[in-house]
């Protein structure tokens, strides 16, 4: 059975991802430096998961006080490859 405007009242109490995206990129601009935002855009063009945990990893510190000061670009790197799993090396031996 449904009711009418059910879906209606759904929508306006859970955001959208637009506006969920939307105030992410005001936070950022906030907490991220120029250059670090620039970095972290190239990152989402090839790497959208790794992005999207990146920026959730640097909003949450910043909602918990941890960031006080914008992060640099060199902050941002760490933080990336603080994040990134070690790469495995494949020795072939040949008899």
């Amino acid at each position: 059975m449904s009711y009418p405007n059910s879906d209606e009242s759904e929508n306006q109490d859970n955001p959208s991802e637009a506006e969920i995206s939307a105030q992410k990129e005001i936070i950022l601009k906030q907490i991220l430096d120029s250059e670090a935002r620039l970095r972290l855009n190239n990152v989402r063009m090839v790497k959208p998961d790794l992005a999207g945990m990146i920026e959730n990893y640097i909003i949450g510190m910043a909602s918990q006080g941890k960031i006080r000061s914008p992060i640099t670009d060199d902050q941002l790197k760490q933080i990336l490859l603080s994040t990134q799993q070690p790469k495995r090396d494949f020795k072939i031996n040949r008899r």
